[in-house]
């Protein structure tokens, strides 16, 4: 038996009589019962060109709307190529566009932002 401190700074500090190994294993055994029970926030990537097309927009829209009623986060960008960077409006307008078309689904985290080649929003779910 050893004499252990459970509470260094409560006021006295608490001490048990108890053995050393099974306190350790239960900390242990806790901490890792705390982690299986952690959220894991799944993120979901959708790709724009600045030149999508309406049929393709729609198409991934509704993957969009599949992923955030999930409960995933939805990572959406716009790739530029070459000579396309010049299009960086475009590609913000349809970002914009994305965002208001999922308002009832989502909120926007982060506001369309250029990073390099890419313009990239990301989208939270909405608590229900």
């Amino acid at each position: 038996m050893d004499l252990v401190e459970i509470s260094p700074k409560a006021d006295p500090p608490v001490c048990k009589i108890i053995d050393y190994k099974k306190f350790l294993y239960q900390q242990k055994k806790k901490q890792k019962e705390m982690k299986a029970k952690a959220v894991k926030v799944v993120v979901k990537e959708i790709r724009f060109g600045p030149n999508t097309d309406e049929h393709d927009y729609n198409f991934k829209l509704k993957h969009a709307e599949k992923f955030l009623n999930e409960g995933a986060k939805v990572k959406a960008y716009v790739f530029f190529k070459g000579r396309s960077i010049l299009f960086k409006d475009k590609g913000e307008i349809l970002l914009l566009k994305f965002a208001q078309d999922l308002e009832e689904l989502g909120k926007v985290e982060q506001m369309p932002r250029l990073e390099g080649k890419r313009m990239t929003m990301f989208i939270t779910p909405k608590k229900k």
